[in-house]
């Protein structure tokens, strides 16, 4: 066991298990998660998501309601488009943790 892991206190994680299960449970669909890392590298209208990720209406207007019900995704109206941004730090947070994990080897 890692030192890391030795210094988990465990009361405070069972206070935020939820919390940390819906961010997790929102990360395992590979298009949600795709949305997040695009989202993350700035805010994005859902044209230029739909083009840039080729997910269509509605599969993706229903990821990204799911996103912001998380509370991971925040909105911003002007005129007839909706812009998405990054709504959650923990979220920035796992997304940097799972590219450095996977994208650079």
């Amino acid at each position: 066991m890692t030192s890391a892991a030795q210094k988990l206190d465990l009361k405070k994680m069972r206070n935020s298990a939820d919390s940390a299960c819906k961010l997790m449970k929102a990360l395992t669909h590979r298009d949600r998660l795709m949305l997040l890392c695009e989202i993350s590298q700035g805010e994005k209208c859902v044209g230029e998501l739909e083009e840039i990720l080729d997910i269509h209406q509605p599969m993706l207007s229903q990821h990204l309601t799911s996103l912001r019900t998380a509370k991971l995704v925040k909105t911003r109206r002007e005129g007839k488009q909706i812009y998405y941004s990054l709504g959650s730090d923990s979220a920035m947070a796992v997304i940097e943790v799972l590219y450095q994990q996977f994208c650079k080897k």
